[in-house]
């Protein structure tokens, strides 16, 4: 009864993390770069948020300020890495560091309280039901949103950028400015989801980011590995991720309620993604091999039987 009753705050947070997943996806799958800001622009849109929500701004346009924000971390990674010749992981790394700092002047303290009762906050963990629905809207405008963005001119030659970075460079595209652009909308969107889990906490704290990406990896790894089965494109990919990122939070929830110790349960994670990860070199490495080994039998067992006919 415990399990069930924690159904409803797991979709909730399941969702809200599926949308940090999209944007991870942006760079993870359609950039091809390893991008380690995340775990600080999730926590930079959370700081944004109730910094200018304790000061009586428009939550909707404290969530436009947060994606901004966001954007402009990504950007600065974009820009080691393009500008300065900084490798993406060693970028994503120093724009982290920054932020740490950053959130911390932003929020002007460890921790701020944002509570449902005393802020006009869109959703919050008392109503699990209103956080689903809020989560659930902000992650079909934003696939939506995607979607339509990377069928334009710009969002074709983006996708190339990531595909083949020296044929799209050899066709004249800017593959610079393509990667800035990307990290920028990738690091906005994880802001955003880190304003809308601010509000269903009720607080934003410097460290909340922390480990972020680990989360972020294994609801798209669980959510493509589904999806791709079923029809391989962006938008039921995109749906996928978000699917991870639900599924992710109801197997913590059932975790927890089997009483395994909650310090352990990024290790856990850590644990799902690796496995994940090294499940296709695993099956080329071994079952295409034991495959191909069968082969030549089964080929010559044919042979053989041609010839007794």
């Amino acid at each position: 009864m415990g399990f069930i009753n924690a159904i409803p705050g797991a979709v909730a947070q399941g969702l809200i993390w599926g949308l940090f997943a999209i944007g991870l996806y942006i760079s993870y799958k359609i950039l091809d770069i390893a991008d380690l800001t995340v775990d600080g622009s999730i926590c930079t849109g959370a700081c944004v948020l109730a910094a200018l929500m304790s000061r009586g701004v428009n939550v909707y346009l404290c969530i436009l300020i947060a994606f901004l924000a966001g954007a402009a971390a990504g950007a600065v990674t974009g820009l080691f890495h393009t500008a300065m010749g900084i490798p993406p992981i060693l970028s994503g790394i120093l724009t982290q560091l920054i932020l740490w700092s950053v959130n911390l002047k932003i929020l002007g303290k460890a921790n701020v309280s944002i509570s449902s009762r005393k802020y006009p906050v869109l959703l919050s963990s008392i109503d699990n039901l209103g956080a689903i629905i809020v989560s659930a809207v902000f992650c079909a405008l934003i696939i939506v949103g995607l979607f339509l963005f990377f069928y334009t001119e710009i969002g074709l030659t983006l996708k190339s950028t990531g595909d083949n970075e020296a044929m799209s460079r050899a066709q004249g595209v800017n593959v610079s400015f393509n990667k800035v652009l990307g990290l920028a909308i990738s690091n906005g969107i994880i802001a955003v989801s880190g304003a809308l889990l601010a509000q269903y906490q009720g607080f934003a704290d410097i460290n909340m980011g922390r480990g972020a990406i680990v989360i972020g990896l294994a609801a798209i790894i669980i959510g493509l590995s589904v999806s791709l089965k079923i029809k391989p494109n962006f938008v039921v990919s995109l749906i996928g991720v978000v699917g991870g990122g639900i599924v992710y939070y109801l197997v913590y929830s059932f975790v927890i309620f089997l009483g395994l110790d909650t310090d352990l349960l990024k290790m856990l994670s850590a644990i799902v993604v690796a496995i994940f990860l090294a499940l296709p070199y695993l099956k080329a490495k071994y079952f295409n091999k034991a495959k191909a080994k069968d082969k030549p039998a089964v080929a010559k067992n044919q042979a053989g039987g041609e010839e007794n006919a």
